[in-house]
């Protein structure tokens, strides 16, 4: 079965050896016929703690590393702009 790779925003990084990345998708209603935007935050593994908060990262599925930990980042994608911040 192959691996979920997901991209998002780390939000988060003061645990050692841990990020927490935002991944936003786009669900549509079945009812009101519109689209949402819909938020879920994962925690991944970043071994060398080299990912700081707004950087735009991939993930991707991976062994379990702790309870909560299941996502390992693979590589940076890019910075956000710090008026983006806000509204991610």
């Amino acid at each position: 079965m192959p691996r979920r790779v997901l991209m998002g925003k780390v939000v988060g990084a003061k645990c050692d050896k841990t990020v927490a990345v935002s991944v936003a998708c786009n669900v549509f209603h079945p009812i009101y016929k519109k689209m949402s935007r819909r938020n879920k935050k994962y925690l991944a593994h970043d071994e060398q703690n080299v990912y700081k908060v707004g950087d735009m990262v991939n993930i991707v599925e991976s062994r379990p590393f702790s309870k909560k930990k299941k996502w390992l980042v693979l590589e940076r994608v890019g910075k956000v702009n710090e008026e983006e911040v806000g509204n991610l």
